[in-house]
């Protein structure tokens, strides 16, 4: 009986999937966020039942009655979030809201079947998080001082950059990370929020071609200091998101095509540099022909996809495990082979309805600040997405960067989850400002 229950689980784990992806899309036929409301309710109840029937695959396959706690824990988190929200921040974009909901709780899932330790971990981080990010939009409300503190963000950047190149470990190449009193973190996932506000904060000043050389010499130190820690991942995704912010600021395409220049010779650079890219261009071109080192991991992640197939193998059916790193770097390869393709490309879809939605508020903005500052966060997080599933899927080489609010790390999903409600406090205000206006 159990066996029918768990081969029947994937199967409606999918279909919820389906169906919450089909209205992140659907909402967009209906013109505000008054007649999208049934839509959004019904979304919180697929996601609920997608992770009911997740954690009660689990309970079955692994016996473990802890899972049942966890996954309880999890529902009055989420429920406590969408109700603060819903009573606190009435002009809340509710799509951005069930989208970081819904990633987080898929996050929680597979890294339960990963390992229970990790799950519980990143969770604690999680709830932690969301209990400060409740007050991110309220604190963006009253604080209107960010537009002129960029060399303060700068100065906060590079310096957090200048501890890791001074301080931290080369592991696998790269070094990543900062231990202080026992807590391990990586200041460049941190970074990305100060780099953002400081690019917003010096483009928004003015656009000469004076204050362009000053933005990008800020730019280009913070990307030379994580070339200098070999973090070529993020240095990539820095690079990138300063020259789509200039090309927002500038409104010239040359900007952006100068930038694209720059990029190509940089990483022909980068390939004759450092080994550990030569390494990874190697497994991309070939891994199998690397299997039994650069290109293992990337073999078992494409393994592990194919092994899956359309619909999965079900929940701790599948052997994840032996992709070297699966929790962080190639959780969505765990994802495909124990949920499915289809699944997957849910996933991918519901990423792409959060940069949809980051960029149409962006673009709304008549305040230069916010719309520059909203571009850079936007981004940085469609470009890490990218990033990673390219990798994984072998479509570019790998870079290291991690799932947003999926893949495991306590810096990436703290970051993720800040950079969300800081679309939203962005958000909120403008809403509240046009009601104030249509009121007077």
């Amino acid at each position: 009986m159990n066996t029918i229950i768990i081969a029947l689980s994937r199967y409606l784990i999918i279909l919820f999937m389906l169906i919450y992806t089909f209205e992140c899309f659907f909402v967009f036929r209906y013109p505000n966020e008054e007649s999208r409301k049934q839509i959004y309710f019904r979304q919180n109840l697929w996601m609920f039942f997608m992770l009911l029937t997740g954690y009660l695959s689990l309970l079955l396959t692994l016996k473990d009655l802890s899972i049942l706690w966890f996954f309880l824990m999890q529902m009055v988190i989420l429920a406590a979030v969408l109700l603060l929200y819903h009573y606190l921040y009435p002009y809340a974009n509710r799509l951005i809201l069930n989208n970081m909901c819904m990633l987080l709780s898929v996050g929680f899932l597979i890294l339960t079947r990963l390992s229970h330790a990790k799950a519980i971990r990143q969770f604690s981080i999680a709830a932690f998080t969301l209990a400060i990010c409740m007050f991110v939009p309220f604190f963006f409300q009253k604080c209107k001082v960010f537009n002129r503190m960029a060399w303060i963000f700068a100065a906060i950047g590079i310096f957090s950059i200048g501890m890791v190149f001074l301080f931290s470990r080369v592991i696998n190449g790269s070094k990543l990370n900062v231990s202080i009193f026992g807590i391990t973190f990586q200041p460049s996932e941190f970074i990305k929020i100060t780099y953002a506000f400081a690019v917003a904060g010096l483009l928004y000043q003015s656009a000469t071609f004076r204050q362009i050389l000053i933005s990008a010499f800020m730019a280009g130190f913070h990307v030379l200091l994580l070339v200098f820690c070999k973090d070529l991942g993020s240095a990539v995704l820095y690079f990138v998101v300063y020259f789509c912010m200039l090309y927002v600021a500038t409104e010239k395409l040359y900007y952006f095509l100068l930038g694209l220049v720059f990029g190509a010779v940089a990483s022909v650079a980068s390939y004759f540099l450092f080994s550990h890219v030569r390494n990874r261009v190697a497994a991309f071109i070939d891994p199998i022909a690397t299997i039994e080192n650069a290109g293992y991991q990337v073999s078992q992640s494409l393994f592990a996809i194919g092994t899956g197939g359309w619909f999965g193998l079900g929940l701790a059916q599948g052997a994840p495990k032996t992709i070297p790193v699966v929790e962080a770097d190639f959780v969505f390869a765990a994802i495909c082979e124990e949920l499915g393709v289809i699944f997957g490309m849910c996933l991918i879809l519901i990423c792409v309805s959060c940069l949809v939605m980051f960029l149409n508020i962006a673009m709304r903005f008549h305040n230069r600040f916010y719309k520059l500052l909203a571009v850079g966060l936007s981004v940085m997080y469609g470009f890490q997405v990218l990033l990673t599933l390219g990798g994984v899927t072998k479509f570019i080489p790998l870079t290291g960067v991690t799932l947003p609010l999926i893949s495991y790390g306590g810096s990436s999903v703290m970051v993720s989850l800040i950079t969300f409600s800081l679309i939203q406090g962005m958000y909120i205000s403008v809403k509240e400002e046009q009601h104030k206006l249509r009121k007077g």
